[in-house]
């Protein structure tokens, strides 16, 4: 049976493929028609196969095998990670943590502020009937000029008697990142107080005290190839600090875990972990340890459950691409540091896809994938030069070279909000399928100026302003002539007008132009836009202007062909998918004094 189907079926070539894409394209360019380019550089094709393979390394290893693109481990299981803010009250946070571990969590996570001194008997309260050798833990917010955390911690598992192969722990120690981020340069104190942290640790072989912070980059609006890049440069750097310093490689390289982000581009997410790890063996020649966080910068004030979904996507991305740890934030956590309900929701996504999906059973399920093997390995070989340009400048000890790195991930972060202002890019609920009867929640107006480093904030800025108005502009949809034509426009118009939160009168159709003139004015419209087909344009958007003359903004749904005649009859004003979106948007809130 099965060679007869070959027989009715033989194989295509690849020029055939080609042949009949340039014959459908009709004249248009392939590259811009049908290859995807990210922010960052790395072109994805529209179809792959199996000879797309041929050549490439690594194919054929096993999970475990060097160099680990397959994952480190010969399972596919993670941990489960919630983070917790060290308040005063650290009996309560026990009492969250003990739940946590009660309701799936496996890796617990301490977040405090720099400032803060912690002493062995708050060790002793924060980690009360916490299995130390079961459990993972994680200390963020420290610095190393205030490292007592970490003292702290070691005091402690030594009072315990805990043995010391038994531990699993992480700490956020990143003082050449930190600078970055900060825009400073870290001085020798500040890198000599880092090695002493280093070294306090070597006792304890799974406590790894260095951190490498690519979900930062990520937050910042970088690419993949960005974050990765960033990433190996930063680690091989404090390979050589800390060699530099004495110690051998493999004991640097095993001081070392990676926090990566996780943004929306599923596949390329998945090739950047799996990249990750060969790039990391090519460096030290050890497996990389990788812990992920959904991305804060892909997070919504608008329509926030949605970041559910969102969450969802990439702790599946994840997952599959087998990283150690995994921790999906909190739906709300634009404006809280998370509530019960939005913890429990993330928790239970990872939960599910381990005990009900089954994500955990089957290691590295990508592999083989002529598009999954082919995208790592592109954006292997960029991140890779990436990190050896940062390096050749310098490093991040480098000023210069940092100030360069900057720079570039200043330009892929507005090449993306430009592309979302454009609607080239979609983010649901903000720039495309809007909730017409949200609101900004509540605290929305109030946040600190980092809550605003998204992607969406730009929007969701032009929306409070909407909010925030004396009265709420009506936008009127005047339907008439073709049906068809007048339903697709009059979709794209309250899709358009819906992101500023304008309120949008729709209408099925009008007999006549003149019944919808009537009716645009007993609504009071602000913005009265045409929705019909080109050819019913010409006549019809001037009858509307005429009738209307100042009393609204007579908008025109579309490129027609006669927009020059509209214009020099006093029409000005054109939506359709070649608009900038949000510039556009702006303009009208701006002409309709808000």
């Amino acid at each position: 049976m099965t060679e007869k189907l070959f027989k009715d079926f033989p194989p295509v070539p690849t020029q055939q493929w080609e042949e009949q894409i340039e014959k459908d394209l009709k004249g248009a360019d392939y590259e811009k028609k049908l290859v995807w380019k990210i922010p960052d550089g790395v072109a994805v094709r529209p179809y792959y196969r199996a000879e797309d393979l041929e050549g490439l390394p690594y194919i054929d290893s096993l999970p475990g095998e060097k160099p680990y693109l397959r994952g480190t481990k010969t399972d596919n299981n993670w941990l489960v990670r919630q983070t917790f803010a060290m308040t005063d009250h650290l009996k309560e946070v026990n009492a969250l943590v003990l739940e946590a571990l009660s309701r799936g969590v496996e890796s617990v996570g301490f977040r405090t502020d720099a400032g803060r001194k912690l002493t062995k008997q708050d060790m002793a309260v924060l980690l009360d009937q916490v299995p130390l050798t079961t459990v993972e833990l994680a200390f963020s917010g420290a610095s190393c000029t205030n490292p007592h955390v970490l003292y702290a911690f070691l005091e402690y598992v030594k009072e315990q008697g805990t043995e010391a192969n038994g531990l699993r722990v992480r700490f956020e120690f990143d003082p050449l990142g930190d600078a970055f981020f900060n825009g400073i340069q870290a001085g020798k104190e500040v890198l000599d107080a880092w090695k002493e942290l280093v070294k306090a640790s070597r006792p304890y072989p799974g406590i790894r005290v260095v951190s490498v912070p690519g979900y930062q980059w990520q937050n910042m609006g970088s690419g993949i190839v960005q974050e990765l890049g960033c990433s190996l440069a930063l680690g091989k750097e404090y390979i050589n600090l800390l060699t530099e310093d004495g110690m051998s490689p493999e004991e640097a390289a095993g001081s070392i875990h990676f926090h990566m982000g996780i943004g929306l581009q599923y596949f390329l997410e998945i090739a950047k972990f799996r990249a990750l790890r060969v790039l990391w063996d090519g460096i030290c020649g050890l497996p990389a340890s990788v812990h992920a966080t959904t991305g804060f910068w892909d997070q919504t004030a608008y329509d926030m459950y949605v970041n559910l979904l969102r969450g969802t996507t990439g702790a599946m991305s994840a997952a599959i691409a087998g990283v150690d740890s995994l921790e999906v934030l909190p739906f709300d956590c634009v404006l809280s540091e998370g509530t019960p309900h939005s913890y429990r929701l993330a928790r239970n996504i990872q939960i599910i896809l381990k005990e009900e999906a089954g994500f955990h059973k089957v290691t590295d399920p990508a592999a083989g994938s002529y598009y999954v093997e082919s995208i790592t390995d592109s954006v292997q070989k960029e991140a890779q030069k990436l990190a050896d340009e940062i390096l050749a400048k310098g490093g991040f000890s480098n000023k210069q070279a940092a100030e360069w790195v900057r720079e570039q991930i200043k330009a892929t972060r507005q090449r993306r909000l430009e592309r979302l202002a454009s609607g080239r890019e979609v983010m649901v609920g903000i720039n495309k399928y809007p909730d017409p009867l949200g609101k900004a929640p509540e605290g929305l107006a109030t946040l600190p100026e980092e809550k605003w480093e998204r992607a969406s904030a730009e929007f969701e800025r032009m929306r409070l302003k909407t909010e925030q108005a004396k009265e709420t502009p009506v936008v009127f949809l005047l339907t008439f002539g073709n049906l068809g034509m007048c339903r697709a426009r009059a979709q794209f118009a309250t899709n358009f007008f819906g992101v500023a939160g304008f309120k949008i009168i729709d209408n099925n159709r009008f007999a006549s132009v003149e019944e919808g003139i009537q009716a645009a004015r007993k609504q009071g419209a602000h913005v009265v836009v045409a929705c019909s087909s080109d050819e019913e344009y010409a006549q019809g958007v001037p009858q509307i202007a005429r009738a209307l003359g100042k009393e609204a903004i007579v908008t025109v749904a579309g490129e027609p062909a006669c927009k020059e005649d509209l214009k020099a009859q006093g029409v000005n004003h054109f939506i359709s998918v070649r608009s900038n979106l949000l510039e556009t948007l702006l303009q009208y809130q701006n002409e309709l004094g808000l």
